[in-house]
């Protein structure tokens, strides 16, 4: 028989998540993080181990890439401060380590939308010239026969 921490239930990880997320998500509009480079940050989602130990927390950067890289290193040196705070929120013995990451789901969406727009203009644009080619041929012919 193992001796040490019992193994979470496969649940208790998606509840320790959403109860960091919902908790950053607070502190960031209330501006409890007062470092201005994470001021327009948002959570997008948590994803905690399952003993607990860690937690990824993904979240949403405006700006240019330089503006994002500032914002992510002001979250990892306000971690300490994040996770004595998620401490008072959660009722378990430790405090998952805090791991931010940028999500960029938001902008790999907008490619794709502007990928499949690009695509559907494409079709479009080879529709109508499929549709619009055999009557210049018969029109061209009907021309040749006149003269």
């Amino acid at each position: 028989m193992m001796k040490g921490r019992k193994k979470a239930t496969s649940r208790r990880p998606e509840q320790v998540g959403e109860t960091i997320r919902q908790t950053l998500s607070a502190m960031l509009v209330q501006g409890e993080i007062r470092d201005p480079r994470v001021s327009m940050a948002t959570v997008t989602s948590v994803k905690v181990a399952a003993d607990l130990g860690s937690a990824k927390i993904w979240v949403a950067l405006p700006g240019e890439k330089a503006d994002q890289k500032k914002a992510l290193e002001g979250l990892r040196s306000a971690a300490g401060f994040l996770r004595t705070r998620i401490a008072q929120e959660l009722t378990t013995y430790t405090v998952p380590e805090l791991r931010f990451e940028h999500d960029d789901g938001a902008a790999r969406g907008a490619r794709i939308d502007s990928i499949i727009a690009d695509l559907k203009r494409v079709e479009d644009e080879a529709a109508r010239a499929a549709q619009d080619a055999p009557d210049a041929q018969g029109t061209e012919g009907q021309a040749d026969g006149d003269g």
